[in-house]
């Protein structure tokens, strides 16, 4: 279903009756919840659920999450958490299948399943205990009596991981881990491996483009050529070293989002927040004139959701304009806040904070006809800022009627995963 966004979609729909409780629409949405995992143990998906990065497997039956036993600090080489099936047709039951030492508590592993196996395949990011290298691994839940890793895709010259699948299959995009942890420590892998200490803008690390079926790989933009469109506003001795951020691939698969970033840890000067397009294939590299904040979401036709001042905006990527905008402020409080469009495209969340209330909050909002309900707040205690912040997170299910989302437990000892189902009348 492709949608266009020639109006401004800012109609109120429903009467806000104070924030921790239910709204109540005048086009009926109803949400119910459901805590599907329990300590001590802590349970996370880890990512935000915006470009089609789906929990649940093709068929809806399992669950994929990761399991710790603390929340209070970052993990190194010697903190591996387990991988774990929850499934969804067994009362949640949870059942361990591997385990991983590249994850960190905002992103997890950067799990997702194979769009061409997506009822028992699945990527996630790994790393070697020997030689630190992060790699990426293809595992295959129907191999065996526990499943097993199918694949591993390790580049020893420069080792990367999975920083976003193609929506519809074929090839990953990957990017260095190690270079992160150094430069973007919640985004990173703690002590791995990294080829480029020393070396502010490499001309051999930045985004990779990864053919999953043969394994092959190619640098489709580095540092050194991102440096170059900073060249006339900083010389080489006020630019930070460069890092990347957020690397998505649209519905479409023919343009691929990012952020190149410096300054973001210890006492910098200069701060860089810029968004670049491209070309799949890394050709006409873009930046764009407008920063359209938060965690943007690809909608169709190159259009994107974003941020611009206090609106939830549709912004045109060819164009470069803000062709419109869905809900008003009062809606959408912070519209920096995480973002995800439905498998469907008919349904859009925004997940944001409240660090005074310390709860995270879900505007569920119906782009067909403007409905929209929010959530109750759950409770994310004393983690609001920082590497170990609980962030809203919400992830979509295929049927576009769930949203998996983490809270801490109700005494507050643990991080948990919660079930959001959505249903009119």
């Amino acid at each position: 279903m492709h949608w266009h966004f020639k109006l401004n979609l800012t109609i109120t729909f429903f009467l806000f009756i104070g924030t921790d409780l239910w709204s109540k629409p005048l086009v009926d949405i109803q949400l119910s919840k459901k805590r599907i995992t329990s300590g001590p143990m802590n349970h996370f998906f880890g990512y935000i659920g915006h470009v089609q990065n789906i929990p649940w497997n093709g068929n809806g039956r399992y669950i994929l999450a990761l399991r710790t036993a603390f929340q209070d600090k970052m993990p190194g080489p010697n903190d591996p958490a387990d991988i774990v099936l929850i499934d969804a047709k067994n009362n949640y039951s949870v059942k361990k299948i591997d385990e991983t030492t590249a994850w960190n508590p905002q992103q997890g592993t950067m799990f997702y399943w194979n769009p061409d196996s997506p009822n028992s395949q699945f990527f996630f990011n790994d790393r070697d205990e020997n030689t630190g290298k992060v790699f990426c691994v293809l595992f295959d839940i129907s191999q065996g009596t526990k499943g097993e890793r199918v694949k591993e895709f390790r580049y020893h010259d420069t080792p990367i991981g999975n920083s976003g699948v193609a929506q519809n299959g074929g090839h990953f995009l990957a990017i260095n881990y190690a270079r992160m942890s150094r430069l973007r420590p919640v985004t990173g892998y703690k002590g791995a491996n990294d080829w480029t200490i020393g070396m502010s803008y490499p001309d051999d690390d930045g985004i990779f483009k990864v053919d999953i079926s043969s394994g092959n790989k190619k640098l489709l933009v580095s540092f050194k050529k991102i440096a170059q469109f900073f060249d006339k506003k900083y010389n080489s001795k006020e630019l930070p070293s460069l890092f990347i951020n957020h690397t998505l691939w649209n519905r479409e698969d023919n343009k691929i989002f990012f952020f190149a970033r410096a300054g973001w840890s210890g006492s910098k000067k200069v701060k860089i927040n810029q968004p670049f397009i491209m070309n799949s294939d890394g050709s006409e590299l873009t930046p764009l004139s407008r920063h359209i904040g938060g965690h943007p979401e690809w909608s169709y036709e190159n259009k994107m959701i974003g941020r611009i001042n206090k609106d939830q905006v549709i912004y045109d990527t060819n164009s470069q304009q803000v062709i419109g905008k869905i809900g008003t402020p009062k809606i959408f409080p912070d519209p920096e806040g995480d973002i995800a469009l439905s498998p469907n495209g008919q349904w859009f969340v925004n997940g944001f904070k409240d660090k005074n209330k310390k709860k995270n909050y879900y505007t569920i909002y119906n782009l067909k006809d403007g409905s929209h309900v929010r959530s109750e707040g759950f409770n994310i205690g004393k983690w609001t800022s920082g590497d170990l912040r609980q962030d809203p997170s919400p992830c979509w299910n295929r049927e576009s009627n769930q949203l998996l989302i983490p809270s801490l437990s109700e005494d507050g000892k643990s991080r948990q995963l919660y079930i959001l189902s959505i249903s009119k009348k």
